[in-house]
């Protein structure tokens, strides 16, 4: 973000020079670049780079890192990228040209290329544990970036200059108002910015038409000097502003501060300091709870986790702010917070890079706790890219609503509008049947939903149906059709935080033949259930639920293994044992009996039994002399399992209950 610096005063590390073995030019270069001016700086550099001799490889290393440090500060991480390959190239080269490598990569976009530098960073100093979380965080982008929120981000074009535009708040309780801080032609400062050869910032307004079209923005020129202006924060009455200004001079720092002004009618008085911090200190990009009492600010005064923190104040009786206290490491971190805003139900959002993210700065939700704690969310794309992303504002409760980006626009910062469309559910279904697959046209299909809804149609030519869903609600969709005993299936849309289509396929069984029941098993000789058949037996029990007016016959087979009496009996205790179990979970005895075949009806081969046991013939009966005829013990061991089986049939469908 070209236009952090407006509002920032970056703490530089003078780097060593030694002033005898250096021309002018080199001085003068360290000198702009500590000055802040690193827009200025690029250009002296170059300059002494180009003529430094090339024997003298130590010292254009430090050039090369000297001009890729000022791309990375004044945010160009395209051409930072490129200074710090050729830095990284020299033997010579500092640790750090290796990490911010790897850092511009991440911020270009290229997470998988930014891991394999941030790995080579790791073992020339394995001890730094930064490189550890930046690997994290380009994993992290990878897989946000193939999953993105369901937000809609769209480029604010009406507003938007060839300059940077950024930090919008609204201005109206209806949002048709906006304010925001531009580097645009028409701001008031004439002057240049070193760091960054732009404008000094002013603040903005433009309002939005019936047709939804932002009219062209015109400073606000009450508020704006000669100075760089901006990050304006409303009070929840928008009867104040609190707005950030920072004075500047040639080769010199000065702090940044909080301005107040309020509104009278259309007009805004003259600005005065808040008084928050003094004037030689950095206080910006202020932002007011939604009662006034507390005032989020960004600084680096002592007593915080890095660069720039995130300090709240609070306002006495007497309208005097209260000594900063530190937001703490929930929201802090070694790296910059920025640009805090506080939504109307009292939520805390505001811009990172020393939290794991996506590229440069990220927005981020925190959520305080009772304890005093914070849960800390990024917002993932679309709303964090790989750019910066930060200043971000809503219609108050509304997840919609305005937020600044480096990504691809007009110019430098511009403005994005967002929204979370509303969640949109719907289901497409299929009704096949169970044993061969084929659709069933004509099927009644209900809809019963845990909200009261209750809705039907029929299949269409290809067994397919269709229904619109709600958000937060519970399912059921029961198919039926003459000739087939009913069908169902569930679905839920509570707690899915994305549109869906659900898709799903009920499966419904033919009358005019007996239905397997699968993985009905029994210990050898014996008649007791084991465990494994109870997962198939509880769902005969649920169609049996869903099929009021069928009684069944519960039919148990044997191979042809031992005596005919003996399997005899073997499955009618088998089959016995079956109806017993769907009597001990509900089901009316009257509806219910039970018959050992034992090896008297071996089955006949299918389709199905070919598509697991393509040695087997269609058609074929698997009698003990067709099974004695296959091809070695394992083949006739899989067919004698075949004919052992548990089968139901259905008996009536006019079956009623006794009424109580």
């Amino acid at each position: 973000m070209k236009r952090l610096l407006f509002f920032i005063i970056i703490l530089i590390t003078v780097f060593p020079v030694d002033v005898s073995a250096q021309k002018r030019k080199i001085e003068r270069a360290y000198e702009t670049f500590n000055a802040g001016e690193y827009y200025e700086a690029i250009d002296q550099f170059k300059d002494a780079y180009s003529k430094t001799k090339k024997a003298d490889k130590n010292a254009r290393t430090e050039l090369v890192f000297m001009i890729a440090e000022c791309y990375r500060h004044i945010n160009d991480p395209k051409n930072a990228e490129t200074w710090y390959k050729l830095a990284v190239k020299s033997s010579t080269s500092k640790p750090d040209a290796q990490y911010w490598l790897a850092e511009s990569m991440k911020k270009n976009g290229k997470h998988q290329a930014a891991i394999d530098e941030f790995k080579k960073y790791k073992q020339i100093t394995p001890s730094d544990s930064r490189a550890d979380q930046q690997i994290r965080a380009c994993e992290l982008a990878l897989e946000w970036t193939r999953n993105p929120e369901a937000y809609k981000v769209e480029d604010i074009r009406d507003i938007n200059s060839r300059q940077s535009d950024f930090s919008p708040a609204y201005g109206r309780d209806d949002f048709s108002l906006i304010y925001f801080t531009s580097s645009r032609d028409d701001a008031a400062g004439s002057k240049t910015h070193g760091a960054t050869g732009q404008s000094y910032t002013d603040i903005f307004e433009s309002r939005i038409d019936k047709k939804s079209k932002w009219s062209t923005p015109v400073p606000v020129k009450e508020i704006n000097s000669e100075f760089e202006d901006g990050t304006p924060a409303f009070s929840s009455d928008f009867r104040e502003m609190y707005f950030t200004r920072c004075e500047a001079g040639k080769r010199e720092r000065k702090g940044c501060i909080i301005m107040y002004s309020s509104r009278s009618g259309d007009s805004w008085s003259k600005p005065e300091n808040s008084g928050i911090l003094a004037d030689s200190l950095l206080a910006a990009h202020p932002a007011l709870s939604p009662d006034g009492s507390t005032l989020y600010f960004v600084s680096d005064i002592p007593g915080g986790s890095g660069k720039k923190d995130i300090w709240m104040t609070t306002k006495s009786g007497g309208g005097e702010w209260s000594k900063p206290v530190n937001l703490g490491p929930d929201i802090n971190t070694p790296g910059d917070e920025l640009f805090p805003y506080v939504r109307s139900d009292g939520t805390l959002y505001f811009a990172s890079d020393g939290l794991i993210g996506m590229g440069g700065l990220d927005i981020f939700k925190a959520v305080s706790q009772p304890d005093g704690s914070w849960i800390v969310q990024n917002m993932k794309p679309p709303i964090n890219s790989y750019s910066d992303d930060f200043g971000i504002t809503f219609e108050n409760e509304n997840e919609r609503g305005i937020f600044s980006s480096t990504r691809k626009g007009k110019g430098n910062d511009d403005l994005y509008s967002f929204e979370l469309p509303p969640l949109r559910f719907s289901v497409t279904g299929l009704v096949k049947d169970e044993k061969t697959g084929a659709a069933i046209p004509g099927s009644l299909v209900q809809l019963i939903a845990s909200d009261g809804s209750n809705l039907q149609t029929e299949t269409a030519d290809g067994g397919d149906f269709r229904f619109a869903m709600k958000a937060n609600v519970d399912y059921i969709f029961l198919a039926s059709k003459r000739g087939f005993l009913n069908g169902k299936e569930k679905e839920t849309t509570k707690g899915q935080e994305k549109s869906r289509e659900f898709m799903v396929t009920i499966l419904l069984s033919a009358i005019d033949k007996p239905i397997e029941l699968p993985n009905i098993l029994y210990d050898f000789g014996k008649w007791d259930l084991r465990p494994e058949s109870m997962v198939s037996l509880d769902k005969l029990v649920e169609t049996l639920l869903d099929n009021p007016n069928v009684t069944i016959e519960l039919m148990s087979h044997t191979d042809s293994r031992d005596t005919e009496a003996y399997n005899q009996d073997l499955s009618q205790k088998r089959a016995q044992v079956v109806v017993q179990y769907l009597i001990d979970k509900g089901i009316e005895a009257e509806r219910l009996s039970a018959r050992g075949y034992g090896e008297s009806t071996p089955i006949t081969v299918d389709a199905a039994i070919i598509a697991q046991n393509p040695f087997l013939r269609a058609g074929s009966i698997l009698t003990e002399q067709y099974i004695n005829s296959l091809a070695g013990e394992e083949q006739k061991e899989i067919a004698h399992q075949i004919n052992r089986r548990t089968e139901f049939r259905v008996l009536r469908t006019d079956y009623e209950a006794p009424k109580k």
